[in-house]
């Protein structure tokens, strides 16, 4: 599966219509707990939005007052121009596709049945119910022959979780939330989670808020992200390279920490313009490369060494290059059309850091 970013990252891929707003929204606890404090807040048409930021700084919080599984206790929470405290809460879930961590599946239900739950109450037939259930299941990458009649006890951790994504979307919500889907899978499995989702969202253009604490997962992930510190306080929100390259407060720059330079290459593209001609000899030969160093089109150079694909990311090229220092092709389509070096890769890091917004530019809304 390609590893790439769309080509007008960083920034939204959606409109600036907000579907999601928060207009000096406000949860206190009777205790006196401020666990957000007047949010101003927009969520934009097919954006990934993702909140990230220490525990307790109420970005689950912030999640859940959109579906009112939280209440706020001042200002209002719109999704789609409507104020949600005058929807009634029962409807307005089934609106809204919800994902959490441990998953939920009933486990007395199949696999089909799981994601048939929100169509079945919502009253659709059971043709268009069982045709919704398995392209749902073909677009998160499990075969409905094989998985739709399985329990939630015969799946691995990865495997419920994408049966949670398309539970979740299987009404075709607006809105879909996740508060922290990928957190208690392994390493390996969240990176291809994560992979797997950008692309599933992409296709859709389904317009998510992602609460995680892991910034290395926001800033791959997100369109935008917005940092939270204690209290619910929002001190930032911008696309991913503004966020690494300009951080604006103690906050977030802690938050970024000493790594940035590392996570530029996560989100950063490669483009034309970082490619030389192609060399004599470095056909690629179509075969997949068994050490994972493969271009996103899956070939590798005809010599048997690494290719890299336009569009991968510039961490993907790193490694690549650390196999083949004097230079990697780059192929596009399964053709050859130039080849990328260090030096190349250094320009591309540094144009990427070049395109972040001015720091004095505040955060966006």
């Amino acid at each position: 599966m390609s590893s790439d970013q769309p080509a007008g990252r960083p920034g939204t891929t959606g409109t600036d219509e907000a579907v999601i707003r928060f207009d000096r929204a406000r949860k206190e606890y009777p205790d006196g707990t401020v666990a957000v404090h007047e949010l101003d807040l927009e969520v934009r048409e097919h954006e990934l939005l993702v909140l990230v930021g220490a525990s307790g700084c109420g970005k689950s919080t912030t999640l859940r007052m959109v579906n009112r599984l939280v209440e706020a206790t001042s200002g209002r929470v719109l999704v789609e121009g409507r104020d949600v405290a005058t929807v009634d809460p029962v409807a307005l879930r089934r609106r809204i596709g919800y994902v959490i961590q441990d998953v939920g599946l009933f486990p007395h239900r199949t696999v089909g049945q799981n994601v048939a739950t929100v169509p079945e109450l919502l009253g659709w037939d059971r043709a268009r119910t069982r045709t919704r259930v398995g392209d749902l299941l073909e677009l998160v990458g499990l075969a409905p022959a094989t998985y739709a009649g399985r329990y939630p006890h015969q799946l691995s951790g990865g495997e419920r979780q994408r049966v949670g994504v398309a539970r979740a979307l299987a009404a075709d919500p607006p809105v879909l939330l996740m508060d922290e889907p990928f957190g208690a899978v392994d390493p390996s499995g969240r990176r291809r989670l994560q992979q797997e989702f950008w692309r599933i969202q992409r296709e859709l253009g389904t317009t998510v808020m992602f609460v995680t604490h892991d910034v290395d997962e926001a800033v791959r992930l997100g369109d935008r992200v917005a940092v939270f510190r204690r209290g619910g306080h929002l001190e930032q929100v911008s696309d991913a390279v503004t966020l690494l390259a300009r951080p604006r407060t103690p906050t977030v720059a802690e938050l970024v920490g000493t790594g940035s330079t590392v996570r530029l290459l996560s989100i950063g593209e490669l483009t034309a313009q970082d490619v030389g001609p192609p060399r004599a000899g470095r056909a690629p030969d179509g075969a997949s490369a068994s050490d994972g160093m493969s271009g996103s089109d899956g070939t590798t150079g005809g010599d048997g060494g690494p290719t890299v694909a336009l569009g991968d990311r510039l961490d993907v090229v790193l490694q690549a290059l650390a196999a083949a220092p004097d230079g990697v092709p780059v192929t596009a389509g399964g053709a050859v059309v130039g080849h990328v070096t260090a030096d190349a890769l250094l320009r591309a890091v540094r144009r990427t850091v070049a395109s972040a917004q001015p720091a004095d530019a505040g955060p966006a809304s």
